[in-house]
């Protein structure tokens, strides 16, 4: 059975947050955390949220055992993008893209 969470507008953009997300793919729930307690993103501590709302999920409105779960899959889409202008010289001006992301995470039962 497969069990998903997903966080929305995440402050980070998807390119980064898809360098995270690319080794979590069919690490266990504990693994996965254990990993990402000692990535150097600052958008690890997002990720994990996401991870442990998923096991939450499991756990609590399905009552899977946390421990036979892995990740099946995780991604990262683009979510809204804030645009912002820079003063530049000549009254130029350069575009600042503030980008966010959409996380999900979907986790499956281990196979005997």
């Amino acid at each position: 059975m497969e069990v998903r969470a997903s966080a929305r507008s995440i402050g980070a953009s998807p390119r980064k947050v898809r360098l995270i997300l690319d080794r979590l793919a069919g690490l266990s729930v504990d693994q996965s955390l254990a990993l990402l307690r000692y990535v150097q993103s600052p958008h690890a501590k997002a990720v994990s949220k996401v991870v442990l709302s998923a096991a939450s999920n499991a756990e609590n409105n399905f009552d899977l055992n946390v421990d036979d779960l892995i990740i099946k899959r995780a991604f990262a889409d683009e979510g809204p993008t804030q645009r912002r202008f820079r003063p530049r010289s000549r009254g130029r001006v350069s575009p600042i893209l503030k980008r966010s992301s959409h996380i999900t995470v979907i986790l499956d039962e281990r196979e005997a």
